[in-house]
């Protein structure tokens, strides 16, 4: 569901009183923190290039391959910055308390692509030149969001940055690197304060406003992408990622979607009215769907994962058989 633009003028000056409070709360909770101060620069070596150096070379770091490509699909998504930025700030605005958000949210979110970016290069677990290529191309195409509303906006923000803390996150537990694991968790906090401003907003847009929040939510919901959608091989990664289990449609559904869904309490607030109803119709469909989608690829996982451990288990059984075979047949 679009509105008009003034009905979007009108709708943010309603909401502006929640934004201050918002905004005020999370200067007051927000911790000052440092990108140079989590990365381990003593790992670091020059690269073969201009200054000469050690050519890079794939086995240089520990980290598993779907951990470095959830990292480089993070990153490429921060450096897209540029992009988030305008949207925000053509839907919000650039006065007022909307305005000092939108550049608070900026500025905080311009250090997790600065730190992931030093931590990578640090610690040798991308290609130098691939990850800039790739930097350049994604940057460059730029980036607009499917959805076309200031309600939609909010919505779409709520649930990508839950979205976002979760990757991060899971890509630092599952990294095997302490310090790796350190940096994420220090980014995905900041993930979670940008989610909590932005879903006080979608609840307090459900009180002004029922049937908007609710059309937008299903509109969201529904076509969900993640804002990095536009790399380039994105949906070869996306598998990898969620294979690994850093973010797969479980975790979408039960992570991501409901706690938010539940905060909103979307199935048992009253219906706003015939239009708010048909989209949470929509949406409860949409759910049921997801959960059975989600149910059969854990399953799907779950039978790879077990046919590639007794593949292992037999390879092993077959190299501890093979001497011991071999000494009795020359007794």
């Amino acid at each position: 569901m679009t509105t008009e633009p003034t009905a979007d003028i009108r709708l943010l000056n309603d909401l502006e009183p929640v934004v201050e409070a918002g905004l005020n709360r999370h200067l007051a909770g927000a911790k000052e923190w440092f990108p140079h101060e989590y990365v381990p620069w003593n790992r670091g070596h020059d690269f073969d290039g201009v200054l000469g150096g050690r050519a890079w070379q794939p086995d240089q770091s520990s980290l598993p391959e779907a951990v470095r490509t959830s990292l480089i699909v993070n990153l490429l998504t921060e450096d897209n910055l540029p992009s988030y930025h305008r949207i925000i700030a053509e839907h919000f605005g650039r006065e007022g308390a909307w305005g000092t958000w939108v550049h608070r949210w900026t500025a905080e979110e311009d250090r997790h692509g600065q730190a992931i970016r030093d931590y990578l290069l640090v610690s040798r677990a991308v290609d130098p030149v691939a990850l800039e290529r790739a930097r350049m191309a994604h940057v460059g195409a730029g980036f607009d969001l499917d959805h076309p509303s200031a309600a939609e906006v909010i919505a779409y923000v709520s649930f990508q940055e839950l979205a976002t803390r979760v990757a991060h996150r899971n890509t630092g537990r599952l990294s095997g690197d302490p310090v790796c694991e350190g940096l994420l968790t220090r980014v995905a906090h900041d993930e979670n304060l940008h989610m909590l401003f932005y879903r006080d907003l979608l609840e307090a847009l459900f009180d002004l406003a029922p049937d908007v929040a609710m059309r937008a939510v299903a509109a969201v919901v529904t076509s969900f992408r993640m804002p990095g959608h536009g790399i380039e091989g994105f949906a070869r990664k996306s598998a990898q990622i969620a294979l690994a289990g850093i973010y797969d449609p479980r975790l979408h559904h039960d992570d991501v979607l409901l706690p938010v869904l539940r905060r909103l309490n979307i199935f048992e607030r009253p219906a706003g009215g015939a239009d708010g109803e048909r989209a949470r119709e929509e949406l409860a469909a949409h759910l049921t769907a997801l959960d059975r989608a989600a149910h059969r690829f854990t399953q799907r996982r779950a039978a790879a994962r077990q046919r590639i451990t007794d593949a292992h288990r037999h390879t092993r059984v077959a190299r501890n058989a093979g001497p011991a075979a071999g000494r009795e047949r020359t007794q």
